[in-house]
């Protein structure tokens, strides 16, 4: 099955550096280009891709609001965020809209052609330690609605899950999850699972940010202090 893909950047090398790496495979088709994300909803609708690679800095529409606007929409399409910022707090909009995570643009082709199948077969493409990173340049001040919304969602979960939700929000693999909580990695996903499906999150970089927003990431060990 081929991977169809929108690319969206105002920079034209960039588009062509990407379509000339992405479109001469057999199982990546790109369908369209975008040099501002104004233009994105229209071809989508027009293209009906799997994956929009979406830069961040745009003139007339930037990437983070064509993002929320996308992935407001029933059945989008996975959206990885492009940047030249390794740590761009703005990123963590794109995040929290469902962005299924980002690369830099300096990524290497070979982790790029990587990152583009592993978020169509629905895995995120954001590593723990970049997770942390971002969640830590949250600026600080005006969260406390936030946290209150955050940890009304938490409720929902039960004491496992919870326990499961902080450790993804520290960053931890499954199989680390799996020997810190002494359970199975089978069930660690199980887990990892449910609270998608009962927070209704898109992938467990969302399941991060919200355990940051409630605060339980605050105590050395991932605890709230």
């Amino acid at each position: 099955m081929t991977i169809r893909v929108l690319l969206v950047d105002d920079d034209p090398l960039v588009r062509a550096g990407l379509r000339l790496m992405l479109d001469g495979l057999s199982d990546i088709s790109v369908v369209g280009e975008a040099a501002d994300g104004d233009l994105v909803l229209p071809l989508v609708d027009e293209h009906r891709p799997d994956i929009v690679l979406m830069d961040v800095r745009m003139p007339a529409m930037d990437g983070l609001a064509a993002t929320e606007l996308l992935r407001a929409r029933e059945d989008p399409p996975e959206v990885v965020v492009l940047t030249t910022f390794h740590a761009d707090a703005q990123v963590l909009r794109a995040l929290r809209a469902g962005a299924a995570g980002f690369l830099l643009k300096d990524t290497p082709p070979a982790d790029i052609l990587g990152a583009v199948r592993k978020v169509a077969a629905g895995e995120p493409v954001l590593s723990p330690a970049v997770t942390r990173q971002l969640i830590q340049h949250v600026r600080p001040g005006g969260e406390d609605s936030r946290r209150h919304r955050a940890r009304t969602a938490l409720d929902a979960l039960g004491e496992r899950e919870r326990e499961v939700a902080v450790a993804v929000g520290r960053g931890l693999s499954n199989a680390e999850i799996a020997k810190t909580l002494y359970m199975s990695v089978p069930t660690v996903k199980t887990h990892v699972s449910r609270i998608l499906t009962k927070l209704n999150l898109n992938n467990r970089v969302q399941i991060a940010l919200l355990a940051h927003d409630a605060g339980l990431l605050e105590g050395a060990d991932g605890r709230e202090s």
